[in-house]
This record gives structure tokens, C-alpha cells and sequence, in this order.
């Protein structure tokens, strides 16, 4: 438990010295005093950023990508998943070998845009959701949990006239739900975290991703349509308004994880079968 505690500590002191910077002001931060706990409390930091309209306009073109994207990840990874563990189908083995493929050789980067604007996908937010619908690594791991499906089970909803969908919808679905939130989470924090793809296919403003909007704002120091005055940017440190960028990026993803966490830690099938 002493060593347990120790890792622990070593990945949330970092996280504390982060938050506790961006709640500081310039003053402390340029002297370094700050170090667990926050030094002349300040929300000028957060103030900064979420004053730019631009940080709201990309926040919801992530949140969108972030929730219907997982929702198509898990619709796809699913609905290739099944059949591929089911040993009634026929061309699973040739279908896994080209999956694996993709997990070798990746497309380059020109003939997949040109590929994208054949498919007049650019500039749009689909481009970012509908190319990347299935992750090989993510199929292999769903592949592998309903591969250990009891097929009695199945085959006990077949007998009482389940067809595949309703089987699928109404038993396997259910018992598939520890690894349906692994999944979620994985696909979520991607999809949350997505910054080349977002960088390559969109040019637009209006469709900029949260991640792409804070990175010109630590590099670039460009706060768009942001009305700051003098005094507020005396306020504030670069070093400061970096660590107010890290938190605001990574506190919503973090929110999501305490409503999926029950279950990582339930049974498989817990009272599906009794022997």
C-alpha cells in the first residue's frame, strides 16, 4: 500500500502543481513560490481564455466530436466485432487479416487527403469522425470479450425466436457493457485529444477543435475576439495562462470517467447463466 501510495503520488503532485499555477497570479509564478497550493489566488488566467468567443465555438465542435464520435466508434467497432467472433461465419479469417493489415501499414498522409477531398469530406466535422470509426487495436480487444460469450446463451435466445438483431440489441449488448465503457472511455479521450486530424482536413475557423484553439493560444499568445485590457495581461503570466490551457483541456474528459468506472470492475456476466 506504501509503494502503491508512492506511485499515486508521483502522477497527482504534478496535477496539483498545475492547478495550483493557473490559480495564481504573474507575481508568484515568476518568483516560483508556488508549488502544491495556490500563491495571491487569481481566476485571471481562466478569465484570459474563456473570454475569447472562439474558445466556446471550438468547445462545442469538440464536445460534438467527442460524443457522437464515440457513439459511432462503439456502433462500428461493435457491428464488426461480433460477427468476427462467431465461428459460424465463414470469411472472419480473411476479414481479421486485413484488419491486421492496418495495424502494419498505415495510409500516408497526401494520398489520404486527397482521398478525403474526393469524398468532399474536408472542412467538415465528419472528417474527424468517420475515418477513424474503428480502431483495430480497440476491434481486437471487443473481439476477444465476446468471443468468450457462452454460444448457450445464444443459443438459448435463438430457440426463444431471437433474431440476430434483437439478440444482439437485447443480450449481447447487455452483458457487453464493462467492455462497451473501456472502449468508451479509449475512444472518448482520442476523439477529445484529436489535434493533427483536426489540423490537416480543416481550415475553417468556425470548425477548429478545442485542442488546436489552446495550442495557438500557449504558442502563439493569440486570443482572438478576447476583449483583455493592459492591466488584465500585467495580471497574468505566460506560464500561468499555459497551466490554466492544460486544466481546461483535460478537466472534461475527467468528468466522464466517475459515471463509467463502475464498470470496469463488474462481472462479466455475472447471473447470465446458471449451472
Amino acid at each position: 500500500m506504501i509503494l502503491l501510495l508512492l506511485i499515486g503520488l508521483t502522477m497527482v503532485l504534478p496535477l496539483l502543481n498545475v492547478i495550483a499555477q493557473s490559480l495564481s497570479n504573474a507575481v508568484a509564478i515568476n518568483s516560483r513560490t508556488v508549488s502544491l497550493w495556490p500563491v495571491g489566488f487569481t481566476l485571471e488566467n481562466y478569465h484570459m481564455i474563456l473570454k475569447d468567443s472562439t474558445i466556446w465555438i471550438a468547445l462545442r465542435n469538440s464536445v460534438t466530436i467527442t460524443v457522437l464520435g464515440t457513439l459511432i466508434n462503439l456502433a462500428a467497432t461493435a457491428s464488426l466485432a461480433y460477427p468476427l467472433s462467431r465461428p459460424e461465419y465463414l470469411y472472419r479469417k480473411p476479414a481479421l487479416f486485413f484488419v491486421l493489415i492496418t495495424m502494419i501499414f498505415h495510409a500516408p498522409l497526401i494520398p489520404n487527403y486527397l482521398l478525403l477531398k474526393n469524398l468532399h469530406m474536408l472542412n467538415t466535422l465528419w472528417v474527424l469522425m468517420i475515418p477513424s470509426a474503428i480502431s483495430a487495436f480497440n476491434l481486437f480487444v471487443m473481439r476477444s470479450f465476446f468471443i468468450h460469450l457462452p454460444s448457450e446463451l445464444l443459443d438459448s435466445a435463438r430457440i426463444d425466436g431471437c433474431g440476430e438483431f434483437r439478440m444482439i440489441w437485447n443480450v449481447v449488448l447487455p452483458l457487453s457493457k464493462p467492455v462497451m465503457a473501456t472502449m468508451g472511455i479509449m475512444y472518448a479521450v482520442a476523439n477529445w485529444n484529436m489535434y493533427s486530424q483536426a489540423l490537416y482536413y480543416i481550415d475553417k475557423r468556425s470548425l477548429i477543435t478545442l485542442q488546436v484553439r489552446l495550442r495557438e493560444i500557449v504558442i502563439t499568445d493569440n486570443l482572438g475576439s478576447a476583449d483583455v485590457t493592459s492591466e488584465l495581461q500585467l495580471m497574468v503570466s505566460p506560464e500561468g495562462l499555459k497551466m490554466a490551457v492544460i486544466v481546461v483541456a483535460t478537466l472534461p474528459i475527467l468528468l466522464v470517467y466517475p459515471f463509467l468506472q463502475k464498470h470496469f470492475i463488474k462481472g462479466m456476466m455475472v447471473g447470465s447463466i446458471k449451472s
